[in-house]
């Protein structure tokens, strides 16, 4: 029997608690971002969430960005994940179930209790105490997706510490490039990771990034690949007399702390930007914000708390990647999360895209998401996911990352459970790790359309805009593609980016196009979108990678979904080279099926499609086959560094090796750029 959905839930919150009734999603939506006082405490209210000390409002001073937001509250988000530990213990629901490649193929799932969560976080945090780590010293990591990570994010928080985590995935450059920006006070790190069948030994690593991060007083291993590996090979007599501690001792501590409350806008965590294209951007997050975005989201995402709904939410994320964060999120609703380590796609020498499936089986999971190109990998390898377990549970599939395509939503129908007897529930989201929550998202309630999310979030006043005037004024637009913006603030939107003089990063990344009526910000996210008449949203791309032919402009997930809707073709890339005075040209880059080639019929079908779903203008100029598509380690296209590397720039300035998933992807590119030049 599928639970009452969460939406209803709330409704009923409002008409009961607040005698407010809305015939439909589009009245309450536009009731969420005309009255942001009332509807951020409604979510206040609704998730039940405590304040140590009496508070204002909740909207104490509109501005974007500065808004001021319950001011006078103090609280803790490990509090309001560790809240739900005895009453869901005592029906017997975990706090985390997880697996590792050889678990799983063993068919082994993990467990911790609620129990023992909050016993290793205020074990976790007692130790870091006695270390000396205090309210706002940043404790960065270098951590797997286990559970191991998740206890020490809720220590580090307890502790009013501000963290920050870089999965192991990830080489020295980038792990600096974000590190050095946040002086950390303490290092947490794994020895190592293993990754489509392959361990990778990072000890040696370590040793090079400590050498790199004088502010480290204190380095804890965690013995992944090895439970014996030598902590004191960290430690070091350099930067003050390094000192190096094993995790097991540190959860061991018999003297338990409890989180202390903090204001509502006290720093939580700072996440990054890609940094694909220079250093990142460290973007600082309070915790009262990311709480509400989280239970919001659970609105959303139609995930309750386990105890109530016997849900187990998935996202399949590294930790590198905001949806690690997002499905940390869960635990602050109650719901028990399902952690997996490893790799999508099985082995490197043996791919096998049925790995996720078969881990959403063993899990239990009702909720899985995870990046739009891993359906479309799974449509083309085949898979039959009901062919590798029992997902009589999943309820949900989720996507994010880039525009899913129409061929995969008909793959998940036709390949998935059909709850109640009918189409599996998709949940299509877009927003961004600038905000730690989506923009658009999700609505069991209504009706789906392929190619749509279905609304726009709750409190969130997205819009599309037309070009900006001279006074920077925009036009809300229905049914026509503009600039995605958010005309109104949000309790999650940055507080600011760490080290960031006078904000002068923060204006220029989001408030450097529009202005609203009377001069204030307006928040542009950088994404070209319409909203549909009914409410919907579709996403065409990031703007600033649009083809604009002859006078058009086009954002490039249309043309993608034309392409890769053939089978041979795996992923594609597309850039738009405007040359100063002389016509445009239209590249596609395609990665085809192991031992396909790129014949003149094949193109020939390919230039039809795109023509057929956009137009003649829009059909390449050239069309190449490539090994590899680069992408960021979050699984984006990197259009706009392709773009300038075609375009003259040296590699080496427009990216990153260390933040890219399949760094030796570029070698091809620069050959292209060279033999064109």
């Amino acid at each position: 029997m599928t639970p009452t959905p969460q939406i209803d839930h709330y409704r009923r919150f409002l008409r009961e608690q607040r005698g407010l009734v809305f015939d439909d999603y589009t009245s309450l939506w536009a009731w969420s971002v005309t009255e942001l006082d009332a509807f951020w405490r409604s979510i206040w209210d609704h998730f039940d969430v405590h304040s140590e000390t009496p508070f204002e409002a909740a909207l104490c001073e509109e501005r974007m960005p500065g808004a001021v937001w319950f001011r006078g509250a103090t609280l803790n988000i490990a509090a309001q994940a560790l809240r739900h530990a005895d009453a869901a213990d005592a029906v017997g629901h975990p706090a985390i179930v997880h697996a590792n490649e050889a678990m799983l193929a063993r068919g082994e799932l993990g467990e911790m209790r609620w129990p023992e969560l909050r016993r290793q976080v205020g074990a976790l945090a007692a130790s870091l105490h006695e270390l000396g780590v205090r309210r706002g010293d940043r404790v960065v990591a270098y951590l797997p997706n286990v559970p191991a990570t998740a206890v020490a994010f809720l220590a580090v928080a307890s502790l009013g510490a501000v963290w920050s985590v870089c999965s192991p995935d990830m080489g020295p450059v980038a792990v600096l490039d974000r590190f050095r920006q946040i002086e950390p006070r303490l290092l947490i790190a794994a020895d190592g990771a293993r990754y489509a069948g392959q361990d990778v030994d990072r000890m040696g690593m370590l040793a090079q990034l400590l050498d790199e991060l004088p502010t480290v007083k204190d380095v804890v291993l965690l013995g992944h690949l090895d439970a014996q590996a030598d902590p004191q090979r960290l430690a070091g007599v350099g930067h003050g007399g390094r000192r190096a501690h094993r995790w097991e001792t540190l959860i061991a501590n018999e003297r338990l702390r409890a989180p202390e409350a903090v204001p509502f806008d006290h720093p939580l965590w700072i996440v990054y930007s890609s940094g694909t294209t220079g250093l990142p951007k460290p973007i600082v997050h309070g915790h009262g914000g990311v709480l509400l975005e989280m239970l919001k989201g659970s609105i959303h995402n139609n995930v309750g708390a386990t105890v109530e709904t016997g849900d187990r939410f998935h996202w399949y994320s590294s930790t590198g990647w905001i949806m690690w964060n997002c499905q940390v999120g869960a635990l602050m609703g109650g719901t028990t999360i399902c952690l997996f380590d490893g790799s999508p796609a099985g082995p490197k020498d043996a791919p096998d895209w049925s790995t996720l499936w078969r881990f959403v089986a063993l899990s239990g999971a009702t909720f899985f998401g995870a990046g739009a190109a891993f359906y479309g990998s799974c449509l083309k390898a085949g898979v039959e996911p009901m062919r590798h377990g029992d997902l009589s549970r999943l309820r949900a599939v989720g996507s994010t990352g880039s525009p899913l395509a129409d061929e995969s939503y008909d793959w998940i129908w036709a390949n998935c459970p059909r709850p109640d007897g009918q189409p599996i529930w998709i949940c299509i989201i877009s927003g961004g790790t600038d905000f730690a929550g989506a923009f658009l998202a999700g609505l069991v309630t209504k009706p789906l359309v392929r190619g749509q999310m279905q609304v726009r979030s709750l409190g969130a006043a997205v819009h599309a805009f037309s070009e900006a005037d001279e006074q920077g004024h925009g036009r809300p637009m229905i049914d026509e593609v503009g600039e995605l913006v958010c005309t109104r603030p949000m309790p999650s939107m940055p507080l600011y980016f760490w080290g960031d003089k006078d904000n002068e990063r923060y204006l220029s990344s989001y408030f450097d196009m529009y202005r609203g009526p009377n001069g204030e910000g307006v928040w542009r996210h950088g994404d070209w979108l319409r909203i549909t008449p009914s409410g919907g949203g579709i996403i065409y791309g990031r703007s600033d990678a649009t083809i604009n032919r002859h006078g058009i402009r086009m954002g490039t997930a249309e043309l993608y979904r034309a392409v890769e809707a053939h089978p041979e073709v795996l992923d594609s890339l597309v850039v738009d080279l405007e040359y100063l005075g002389r016509p445009s040209c239209l590249l596609l880059f395609v990665q085809l099926r192991d031992g396909l080639a790129l014949d003149e019929p094949l193109r020939q079908r390919l230039r039809a499609s795109i023509k057929q779903a956009l137009s003649a203008r829009h059909v390449p100029d050239e069309i190449h086959q490539v090994d590899a598509v680069p992408r960021t380690l979050s699984g984006k296209k990197m259009e706009l560094p392709i773009k300038k590397l075609l375009l003259g720039a040296a590699a080496e300035q427009v990216m990153k090796r260390d933040a890219m998933a399949n760094a030796d992807a570029v070698a091809w590119y620069q050959r292209f750029a060279e033999g064109r030049a």
